[in-house]
């Protein structure tokens, strides 16, 4: 296997993706730095084509022009696990996608009990992923010599796996199905991340604390936040929310106390400990929060037909031998519950489930509902 072939230049990204746009086929991966940064970014880009590797460096050059790439239907983006890469693509390039192919949504389809790229990798080329690098830091250059080969052994076999699930799925007539299911995961769509500082109801051991200690907590939760943003550190490296808890019960005042609490560094007492004490006595004359109340719950109703949908296709599920989201997910089920469709059109119209799960489930999906 040859070494990848790094890519920081323009001229080199341009010779890439004239090269990619002559292939039916690529294989692609991403690396980001999320557990280093508290806005994470995109750090690495890996291709890979049936004699050749590339790694795209999008933190050294400008990488927009891929887009025409990854939207172009005329070639298939071989992925694995495609969500995250997919999300983190958008959000950052703001990239369409057209003509994917999951592998891990392929196993999952094929049924094959375990199905993630490691392990896939070694059952079928003897190939084993250094896990330390799950959790390298993508975002430091320069990247060691063993990082970059964990980085292109993620698509250097993705092609050949691919054609492995083909014949599989063709054989088991789950050709169209998986087409679907590949579809489907195109259309997911980053979401803003924006501060709530009512999101510390979130942290565990939040809602048994008494409401003055919930309040100190609040203060503490948004100081957080302030020094994570500072400092572009992800929140748990500035401090844990079982330290952020700690703190809140044992409102410590001053800075010897506040540097004894398990998990409190003494970096951060040294750099933000007058702010710490600060927050937790703002907190402590402030008025308790109120748990807000969320209007998300469906009727009585509504529940019970999701509950029969599911046991429906938990049933089916079992029979085939998958999980059973890879029949239709909760969400979805979810929906036709609220919405409870009266005929098979209707249902249809929904647009809520593809059009070979209308075919194959729509009919028994109907009678279920029937029966309520």
């Amino acid at each position: 296997m040859s070494s990848p072939k790094w890519i920081d230049k323009p001229d080199k990204l341009d010779r890439l993706i004239n090269t990619l746009a002559m292939e039916p086929v690529i294989a692609v991966d991403t690396e980001a730095d999320s557990l280093y940064s508290y806005f994470e970014k995109v750090c690495l880009i890996q291709f890979s084509i049936p004699d050749t590797d590339y790694l795209v460096d999008p933190l050294a050059v400008d990488v927009s022009g891929l887009a025409s790439i990854f939207a172009n239907s005329s070639i298939q983006k071989i992925f694995h696990a495609a969500e995250y890469d997919l999300l983190s693509l958008k959000r950052d390039y703001d990239f369409s996608f057209a003509n994917l192919f999951d592998t891990m949504l392929a196993a999952r389809i094929l049924g094959w009990t375990r199905y993630g790229l490691a392990t896939l990798l070694k059952e079928h080329f003897g190939v084993k992923l250094d896990k330390r690098f799950q959790r390298y830091n993508w975002g430091q250059r320069p990247l060691s010599k063993k990082a970059l080969n964990y980085a292109h052994l993620d698509t250097h076999y993705l092609i050949p796996l691919r054609e492995i699930q083909l014949n599989e799925l063709k054989k088991q007539n789950r050709f169209r199905e998986a087409t679907e299911a590949f579809e489907r995961a195109t259309d997911v769509h980053p979401t803003p991340k924006l501060f709530n500082p009512d999101d510390f109801w979130r942290i565990k051991g939040s809602k048994e604390l008494t409401p003055q200690e919930q309040a100190i907590l609040r203060e503490l939760f948004i100081l957080r936040d302030k020094i994570a943003r500072r400092l572009d550190l992800p929140l748990f490296k500035v401090i844990n929310d079982a330290a952020l808890v700690e703190l809140a019960k044992s409102q410590p005042n001053n800075r010897n106390i506040l540097q004894q609490i398990k998990g409190v560094g003494g970096k951060l007492v040294r750099h933000n400990g007058t702010a710490i004490l600060k927050a937790i006595e703002k907190g402590r004359v402030a008025t308790p929060p109120e748990y807000p109340s969320y209007n998300y719950r469906p009727d009585d109703y509504a529940l019970a037909r999701y509950e029969v949908l599911r046991q429906w296709r938990n049933n089916l599920a079992a029979n085939r031998g998958v999980e059973p989201d890879v029949i239709i997910n909760n969400h979805t089920l979810m929906e036709i519950a609220r919405r409870n469709p009266k005929t098979l059109d209707t249902l249809a119209k929904m647009d809520v489930l593809g059009d070979w799960q209308c075919e194959t489930y729509g009919e028994s999906l109907m009678e279920v509902l029937k029966t309520l």
